[in-house]
């Protein structure tokens, strides 16, 4: 819950990684029915410490895509119908719209202009917020997010999903010059198929004398210098695209929004290279998805554009940026 559409009364997070993670990555089908058996728990844990609890709330901000279509149902639905029974405003973001809002609900002191990049498991992209209500998408992946390349090169390397949390811990103890991987530059894009494939050979080239049982690599310091050097050729591609953006725009303020925004490596690479820029990253709870950043984009667009009809439909390749 936002009070003023950037101060956070209430957040609460459900997390499905351990659902998942025997799967190796999100399964759409568990993922929905886990929204369904979860969600009015996690809303009645929201409200419990808010004095008044529903008869505080003013309007109702809801995910409406991109997504899994079946969470994005089990999301609408709930929504819609205490809306509808409560007679309150609701409106429907894009969960991208909520990434880019999320530095903004960091940062009590920003507001637009600004160009943030936004890389989370399905989306990299570079987007500029020139006013609220207002964006404009500058540069997008054409294969892989670059998180769903960290959680593919983990699997390869033998690591827990999520990969990025996995790779950010062994990358320490590797050295990132051992194994030279390409780095993709596209105009107006990003890429990064071609390094998962390049580690994925890299692996192969081993040999089968190298590889354990299940064809990952049996050295815990060979999977450390891969990870390493997936992780400096990724982060670098990353603030490659970002720096070819901020000199597009010519922005004086940046921001790194999204899940992989949590990488450390990225963080310290975005700081290092853009220094002299002012530089949004917001803390590791906001860059996961969560509510509080829907709701700072729903209190903008509510204020901007007015409430939606209930009974709007979901889209599951919404490319709305605010």
């Amino acid at each position: 819950m936002l009070a003023d559409g950037r101060e956070i009364r209430s957040s609460v997070v459900s997390s499905q990684i351990a659902l998942h993670a025997v799967h190796g990555g999100v399964v759409p089908e568990l993922a929905a029915r886990a929204h369904l058996e979860g969600l009015a728990t996690v809303v009645d844990a929201a409200l419990a410490p808010v004095p008044g609890g529903w008869d505080a709330i003013d309007a109702i901000a809801v995910t409406r895509g991109p997504g899994l279509a079946g969470c994005l149902i089990v999301g609408t639905m709930y929504a819609t119908g205490a809306a509808i029974a409560r007679g309150l405003p609701i409106v429907g973001v894009s969960h991208l719209a909520g990434h880019v809002y999320s530095a903004w609900l960091a940062d009590p002191d920003l507001e637009p202009p600004y160009l943030a990049l936004l890389v989370s498991g399905g989306h990299t992209e570079c987007v500029v917020l020139r006013e609220h209500g207002v964006a404009e998408r500058l540069a997008a992946t054409r294969d892989d997010a670059a998180g769903e390349a960290f959680d593919k090169v983990a699997r390869l390397l033998g690591l827990e999903y999520p990969g990025g949390p996995a790779i950010q811990r062994v990358a320490p103890s590797g050295d990132p010059r051992r194994f030279p991987l390409p780095r993709t530059r596209l105009k107006g894009a990003f890429s990064f198929s071609g390094l998962k494939t390049a580690v994925r050979y890299l692996v192969r080239d081993l040999g089968p004398a190298a590889l354990d049982e299940n064809g990952v690599p049996a050295d815990p310091q060979v999977v450390a210098d891969l990870a390493a050097s997936f992780q400096v050729a990724a982060v670098d591609q990353l603030v490659a695209g970002l720096e070819v953006a901020a000199d597009r725009t010519g922005a004086t303020t940046v921001a790194v929004v999204g899940g992989v925004a949590a990488n450390r490596a990225l963080r310290d690479a975005v700081g290092a290279r853009f220094r002299g820029l002012r530089v949004v990253i917001p803390p590791f709870d906001l860059c996961t998805d969560n509510a509080a950043m829907i709701a700072a984009a729903g209190w903008q667009r509510l204020r901007v554009h007015g409430p939606d009809a209930p009974g709007f439909d979901v889209d599951p390749s919404l490319a709305e940026c605010a």
